[in-house]
């Protein structure tokens, strides 16, 4: 069984990820709101993986015989100045998610719950991704803010194709929905 302690951090984990797919949830729909539909389908995919860490993090907690804490979210931001202020905020998201992640390996670590260490090490590859993603489009959008389908045909070009299911991802509850 994980150790008492990585439970008790996986759970508040969980709630910090539905709060990211929320959040996501609410830029997509102000770039619906501004015709910039690449950038709304970018932020409800990034959405839908948000919500599906969150799950793979049940799926574990259920795995392990460990109880499991659904929990409610505070309400998204909504309200944004301009173009850049959503990828701002999704960038300061992910690196605070990657800091919240370090840190639950590092309870994993202390508490010497090894196979709970393992599978956070898939979410630390995960985030130096995200971090990466959100940095370049960040680059993006506030060089183009003034020319927004700039945006738009970068997503085209970078983000266009389905991106493959990594076969080294924990699965999550409920399947691949």
């Amino acid at each position: 069984m994980a150790a008492a302690r990585f439970v008790e951090r996986l759970n508040h984990q969980i709630a910090y990820e539905f709060a990211a797919s929320q959040q996501y949830i609410a830029n997509a729909v102000y770039y619906d709101s501004e015709t910039l539909p690449r950038l709304a389908a970018f932020f409800y995919a990034q959405a839908v993986e948000e919500r599906n860490h969150a799950m793979m993090m049940v799926e574990y907690l259920l795995d392990a015989d460990a109880p499991v804490t659904v929990p409610g979210v505070d309400a998204p931001e909504s309200g944004f100045s301009d173009i850049v202020a959503p990828v701002a905020l999704a960038l300061e998201q992910e690196r605070r998610v990657s800091d919240q992640i370090g840190e639950l390996m590092g309870v994993a670590r202390e508490e010497n719950d090894y196979l709970s260490e393992q599978f956070t090490q898939w979410f630390l590859k995960e985030q130096v991704e995200e971090v990466s993603t959100m940095s370049s489009l960040l680059a993006v959008v506030q060089r183009s803010a003034d020319s927004p389908m700039q945006i738009e045909d970068y997503l085209a070009r970078e983000h266009s194709q389905s991106e493959a299911t990594d076969p080294t991802a924990p699965t999550a509850a409920g399947g691949a929905l």
